[in-house]
């Protein structure tokens, strides 16, 4: 008998252990799986897919996505989906899914290794052993965090956790947010306040807002002056949140005693560097960040991870399980958890 093919459905950036979970979920499909990421130099020769899965690393702008005539629905294994052109996705009538809730524990807690590491200086103690075999202590004094404030820009699910686990340590809590939540303050014991003031009053600021383009550079050179002077900065969001430039100035003024950051402005093209400045067009403010970018980890009071927040077995299960989740409701013409376009 004639296997009968419901959809074809390719998957990017895969790592291997979610294959059999995927035949088992979609077995009547025909399915693509790739380890690669989907971008404008990495496209398969298949192209009649109706649904695409991807994660961050993918490029799914105007160029890639119309090389897919039947694309009817793209899923991205992630919170953020600025990795998607949304706009032209709504012109074409393509849906598009996320996972909004996989990590709220799991990026906060990754949030606080960064700021722990980061007021603690635990990395150049490691890293100072073993490169050395120096016991030294010159250069390693930190900062309590006890009875401190921690300023969070972005009091969603994350940003919460993030502020339990402050409590936690016993710090203050104050919030900035497009749409505070009154309820939520009442009952946790935090304070919604202006950008301005967090800005003036934390010791140490955590960044877990949304990208997109209200958010594009919210923390710049207009009020970057407002930051306690000695101040942390914490970032587990997106790099361009923050306006690199601008960061290094405050950093090497000694504005910003320190900086932690899982992201980077125009994170695809640093990790992917050769490729991008191989291309013909090159966008300058792409290329001016790129530099920045090696500026920031040459700085010795700078931490820079992978875009690792995400990275644990129980939330790539998660995403997972979500992920199989809104493919069987679109396929079903059920529900799923979509992007509003």
């Amino acid at each position: 008998m004639t296997k009968k093919i419901i959809m074809k459905i390719a998957f990017f950036e895969l790592e291997g252990w979610e294959n059999k979970v995927l035949q088992e979920n979609f077995p009547k499909d025909e399915l693509f799986l790739s380890k690669d990421k989907l971008e404008s130099l990495n496209v398969p020769l298949q192209k009649d897919f109706e649904v695409v899965c991807v994660f961050v690393n993918s490029v799914l702008n105007k160029e890639v996505l119309s090389q897919f005539p039947n694309l009817k629905f793209i899923t991205t294994r992630s919170t953020g989906f600025d990795h998607i052109d949304i706009t032209y996705c709504k012109e074409r009538g393509i849906k598009v899914a996320y996972v909004p809730n996989y990590g709220m524990n799991t990026v906060a807690e990754y949030a606080f290794s960064l700021l722990l590491n980061l007021t603690r200086k635990t990395y150049q103690a490691i890293d100072r052993i073993k490169e050395n075999g120096d016991f030294s202590l010159a250069g390693l004094r930190g900062m309590d965090i006890k009875g401190k404030t921690l300023g969070v820009i972005g009091m969603g699910k994350i940003g919460k956790e993030s502020a339990k686990i402050a409590q936690g340590f016993g710090m203050n809590v104050i919030a900035f947010d497009a749409y505070p939540d009154a309820k939520a303050a009442a009952e946790m014991g935090f304070q919604y306040v202006s950008l301005e003031d967090l800005l003036k009053s934390s010791d140490i600021i955590s960044i877990h807002a949304v990208y997109n383009p209200s958010t594009h550079h919210l923390i710049n050179e207009n009020n970057f002056q407002l930051i306690k002077k000695g101040a942390y900065l914490v970032n587990t969001a997106r790099g361009a949140i923050v306006q690199t430039e601008t960061l290094i100035v405050a950093l090497k003024k000694g504005i910003l005693a320190g900086y932690a950051t899982d992201v980077l402005e125009d994170e695809g093209e640093v990790k992917d560097e050769l490729n991008y400045l191989t291309q013909t067009r090159l966008k300058e403010d792409v290329v001016k960040n790129m530099l920045y970018d090696h500026i920031l980890m040459e700085m010795p009071n700078v931490l820079i991870t992978p875009h690792n927040a995400f990275n644990t077995e129980e939330a790539l299960q998660r995403i997972l399980n979500t992920t199989v989740e809104n493919i069987k409701g679109f396929e079903s013409g059920g529900e799923f958890i979509e992007v509003k376009l």
